[in-house]
């Protein structure tokens, strides 16, 4: 009879622990990084820093990129704040192809009911009405929204 069973025991078992304990320690950065910051593969200001409120009252307009296997496409977002609340949204884009015209115009048609009544701070949107591409853009907008509302 051949056994293949080359590792004791107890270092199988201690190489199992490490991957469930790194498994685990990576969940919780995950979950930090998710709390404050944006999706750094999802626009191009991965380095941006959060600013916490509070802001100053106003509307707020800035541009975002993001990029498409096709193109780097473009939008602008305005924003209304009052106590550190939207109550306005207007976004406005640019399409270069015909795909993200499609999709540019279902993020316009849906962001509204997405972030109105939300706090600033807790916006990161992920997926409107079909459209997750664009998202990026308008998260690096909002960024530079708050960095100008907060200063």
């Amino acid at each position: 009879m051949i056994r293949l069973d080359l590792a004791p025991r107890p270092v199988r078992v201690g190489a199992a622990g490490a991957g469930v304990f790194g498994a685990l320690l990576l969940a919780g950065c995950s979950g930090a990084a998710d709390a404050g910051t944006q999706d750094a593969g999802a626009n191009s200001d991965a380095g941006a820093t959060t600013t916490e409120g509070p802001y100053a009252d106003g509307t707020y307009t800035a541009e975002g990129t993001y990029n498409t296997p096709e193109s780097v496409e473009q939008i602008t977002v305005t924003l209304t704040l009052q106590d550190d609340v939207v109550t306005d949204v207007e976004v406005t884009g640019d399409p270069q192809r015909p795909e993200s015209e499609q999709y540019q115009s279902q993020f316009i048609g849906g962001i509204a009911d997405e972030v109105v009544g939300q706090n600033i701070d807790d916006l990161s949107v992920d997926r409107v009405a079909g459209s997750s591409l664009t998202s990026g853009g308008f998260n690096a907008a909002v960024e530079e929204i708050k960095a100008e509302a907060a200063a």
